[in-house]
């Protein structure tokens, strides 16, 4: 199965009712929105006809979050300030905005891919559905930092290994997609910090100069599930009902955690 065609399944499944996405391109992948999105990219060159409510950003996305109200177009929440300017209390009808499903595929380094996990994960929640694209590079010349091949996935493999070593409170599923793989994410805690606390050390540890030393594992695809399995998994329809009724994470992630792990057990 083809990214696209395993994200549009995605799309399907997850019931998203908003969607961010980092990386824009030619637009192919926002294609598949249908609901208020927003997307991130400094050089987007959109060819695709685009059919949703959508925030094209030309921004970073290190810069689009660094904005007061990064997620003001997606609804679901009134910002205080513009409560404020109608004479209401800051805090009348006003929640916290949520993003129910996000796409990472913007500039491919380890590093930029953890900065967007961070900025992302604060603006998420325990039932929110995370996706990271080329995770399984098909060579060490495409895993390249500095890129030099056609094709190119640059190390952002390393993600697997560090949400596994850093974040093992979450669930992950490296998905055998075609060309270069996937990695879907549940469980974010927008209370965790350990990843921005710990980014010097990690960068201190990751940050190699050429050739990389891709995994085996990696290269092999050894822990990816199938796309049909996670598209068909059971657990999508507790998820969604869980969320649309506002479960609390107390209640709704271990059994999720749970399921999940059966799908694809942590290395």
């Amino acid at each position: 199965m083809k990214r696209h065609e395993f994200l549009r399944g995605l799309h399907k499944a997850v019931a998203n009712r908003n969607y961010l996405e980092i990386g824009v391109n030619d637009g192919r992948s926002l294609t598949l929105s249908r609901v208020p999105s927003i997307a991130i990219d400094p050089a987007f060159k959109v060819t695709s006809e685009i059919r949703c409510d959508v925030h094209l950003a030309k921004a970073t996305s290190d810069a689009f979050f660094e904005r007061p109200d990064p997620l003001a177009h997606l609804k679901g929440g009134r910002h205080p300030l513009r409560n404020m300017a109608r004479g209401r209390h800051p805090l009348a009808h006003w929640r916290r905005t949520t993003l129910d499903l996000s796409f990472i595929d913007g500039m491919h380094l380890f590093e930029y891919a953890l900065r967007d996990f961070i900025n992302v994960e604060r603006h998420s929640d325990w039932s929110s559905v995370i996706v990271f694209d080329d995770m399984l590079p098909r060579n060490v010349d495409e895993a390249a930092r500095d890129r030099h091949t056609g094709a190119w996935t640059g190390d952002v493999y390393k993600i697997i290994e560090i949400l596994s070593r850093y974040r093992p409170d979450l669930a992950t599923v490296l998905v055998d997609t075609q060309p270069t793989g996937q990695l879907v994410v549940f469980g974010a805690d927008p209370g965790n910090t350990v990843l921005k606390d710990k980014y010097e050390e990690i960068m201190a540890e990751y940050d190699v100069p050429d050739p990389q030393k891709v995994p085996e594992a990696v290269l092999d695809r050894v822990r990816a599930v199938r796309p049909e399995d996670l598209l068909g998994a059971d657990f999508w329809h507790p998820l969604t009902r869980a969320r649309n009724r506002g479960l609390s994470r107390s209640r709704g992630w271990e059994p999720l955690r749970t399921a999940v792990n059966q799908l694809a057990p942590p290395a």
